[in-house]
């Protein structure tokens, strides 16, 4: 048993408002400089839609993650062969139209502008070329545009639904949508880390974050094409990858990312999972419907003896460990069994969980009434507007079990909880609901609180990083801000 620890990180769905406030505290912190006008380390995403870059759960054409041939894993975008063959032209990379164009405004207009009949206007202009621009895209074009039938038809998450499913979320009286906000997973399995043939990106050994050595990225761009989540960036100004660091100054000094901390719905959870790494090849080479489950598997009990000598052996820090006991994570992803890793299926073994959304009930409008399609006061969740496939696409690599677990244990939460608070439910018919998701009560109070009722404390357990002879341990992680974090005191150049 080799024992690792990880960061990982929960979103809970449901509680995601769409307000954008995580994206702007990292935009601000971390991608100001130039030749990152268009990243966004951290976005948001509106489901069903096509996301940022536009289709990047499209496989087909960008050929990210990892595949099983032959009984062997391999990357899809990456080979010997393919290195060569791609060395100044990689055909699977996205392109600024697959992102967006980026642009500013001309606000200087609004002071200059001759006198007139009209109010003068900010003109958009390209931060590329620097002339006057058309605006066609953005990092959340299809913000709140669910049912639009340009965005959300092309939805890759839609494959397998019938036609009357896809009519369910397309028609203007029945749209449904939700938010899926999106980082860098950190994943186990790092697709980015194995492509790169300067070996500039690198898993920290004692906390898993995924980062980029700019003194050694030589600008193949393999990361960006071998990331199946399109979570790694091209700085064509410096010449280097760029990616998500987890706010790592901030971790190492105790304070959570920063866009958990700004998360207005509170709907961020971080803590440290304590997994066997040894597992990691045999379970990434699993059957696409075992892998929510192996995964699930590879997180191991940090109460256990065993494991925490284990751990320790393998230079796990005892306050690691006691973090780990304590993670929120743990509780999702492990005992809950409630937050589920987005596209399993590319094998990367993601480390962020989500919480699926309990999407409302269908209805139909009849001579100006609208009629629910349940009696009951929670409907059920076959019943949703979001039909439990694209669910399972997004969620369970294509099989619905698991997601329908993890909703299911909250519909019953919320009919216990209505019980206690409210009393127009029977106790009798909530304990049976719980008893019926694999629930009880103990759990269902604990998922209440840690869901509705939790602190910064609950919300974050950050272990300590014992990095105390580490440069930016020493600093304030303010003094990074414009930076790229990596440990760089001065911003990086082209041709370090």
């Amino acid at each position: 048993m080799n024992v690792r620890s990880q960061i990982s990180m929960v979103f809970h769905l449901d509680k995601c408002i769409g307000c954008h406030t995580c994206s702007i505290a990292c935009k601000n912190i971390w991608t100001d400089r130039k030749g990152t006008e268009y990243m966004w380390w951290n976005n948001v995403e509106t489901k069903p839609g096509t996301g940022y870059p536009t289709a990047w759960e499209d496989q087909e054409q960008f050929n990210g993650g990892w595949e099983v041939v032959d009984g062997t894993l391999r990357l899809r975008s990456q080979s010997k062969a393919k290195s060569v063959a791609n060395i100044f032209h990689h055909p699977n990379l996205p392109t600024m139209d697959d992102y967006y164009h980026p642009w500013t405004y001309d606000y200087q207009h609004l002071f200059t502008a001759p006198e007139g009949p009209d109010q003068p206007t900010a003109r958009p202009i390209s931060m590329v070329t620097g002339e006057p621009c058309e605006i066609e895209s953005g990092p959340n074009w299809d913000d709140d545009l669910g049912g639009s039938p340009i965005y959300a038809e092309h939805d890759r998450n839609l494959d397998g639904l019938t036609e009357e499913q896809r009519q369910q979320l397309f028609a203007v009286e029945r749209l449904v949508f939700f938010y899926f906000p999106r980082i860098c997973n950190h994943c186990l399995n790092p697709a980015c880390v194995a492509a790169c043939p300067s070996g500039a990106l690198y898993k920290r050994g004692e906390d898993g974050i995924v980062l980029v050595d700019q003194t050694r990225c030589r600008a193949w761009r393999a990361c960006i094409a071998a990331c199946p989540y399109k979570k790694v960036f091209f700085n064509w100004s410096t010449g280097k990858s760029e990616k998500c660091i987890l706010c790592f100054p901030r971790l190492e000094t105790g304070q959570a990312p920063a866009c958990f901390h700004s998360c207005v719905g509170r709907i961020r959870y971080l803590g440290v999972l304590l997994y066997d790494a040894d597992r990691i090849e045999a379970t990434a080479s699993l059957p696409a419907e075992e892998l929510v489950g192996a995964q699930r598997d590879m997180v191991l009990d940090p109460f256990d003896p065993k494991v925490i000598d284990a751990a320790i052996a393998n230079g796990v820090h005892p306050s690691v460990v006691d973090a780990a006991q304590r993670s929120p994570v743990y509780q999702f992803v492990k005992v809950w069994k409630i937050a589920l890793p987005p596209h399993i299926e590319y094998r990367t073994l993601p480390m962020l969980f989500y919480v699926p959304p309990m999407a409302p009930v269908m209805a139909n409008r009849n001579d100006g009434v609208t009629n629910s399609s349940t009696e009951e006061l929670f409907h059920d969740i076959e019943s949703a507007r979001v039909p439990m496939k694209f669910l399972a696409n997004l969620f369970g690599a294509g099989h619905e079990g698991k997601v329908r677990y993890a909703l299911r244990k909250q519909k019953a939460v919320r009919w216990y909880r209505r019980a206690v608070t409210v009393g127009d439910v029977d106790m009798a018919t909530a304990e049976r609901m719980l008893r019926e998701a694999d629930c009880d009560v103990a759990q269902a109070e604990a998922i209440y609180r840690l869901t509705s009722l939790c602190t910064f404390d609950d919300r974050f357990v950050i272990p300590p990083m014992h990095r105390e002879e580490a440069l930016q341990m020493l600093e304030d992680p303010m003094e990074h801000k414009g930076s790229v974090g990596f440990g760089f005191t001065a911003p990086p150049q082209r041709g370090l």
